[in-house]
């Protein structure tokens, strides 16, 4: 089984960096493809990374490449998020999902509860 948590999430100002995390205590995160999504208030969730099984293949959505690098270290079952050079638009509740693959959540099974972050311009 794959249970998801995430961290890292907070109250930030434009421009300012931030990490999120997401560990997995179940015995089989190594297996899996991971994505982080987000939802902003009142909007549909967003596709923001994705990181294949072994960490040799990424893709970004277009609003997030270039300051956003996502991770994993399957030894810690966690995957990472490091954004820089944040924005007041990227604002929302940050999850992570596993199991799937593509832009579309319905593809994901397993799901985090979620991180809110917060950036203030």
């Amino acid at each position: 089984q794959v249970h998801l948590v995430e961290s890292g999430g907070g109250l930030v100002q434009a421009g300012d960096s931030l990490r999120l995390s997401c560990t997995d205590s179940g015995r089989t995160f190594s297996q899996h493809n991971v994505a982080w999504f987000r939802q902003a208030p009142g909007k549909e969730r967003d596709f923001v990374a994705i990181i294949s099984s072994y960490g040799g293949i990424t893709n970004y959505a277009d609003s997030v490449k270039g300051r956003f690098t996502i991770s994993r270290d399957n030894a810690k079952n966690t995957l990472y998020l490091q954004m820089n050079s944040l924005k007041p638009e990227d604002t929302g509740v940050y999850s992570c999902a596993a199991g799937g693959w593509g832009l579309e959540s319905s593809r994901y099974p397993y799901w985090g509860q979620g991180t809110q972050v917060t950036v203030s311009s």
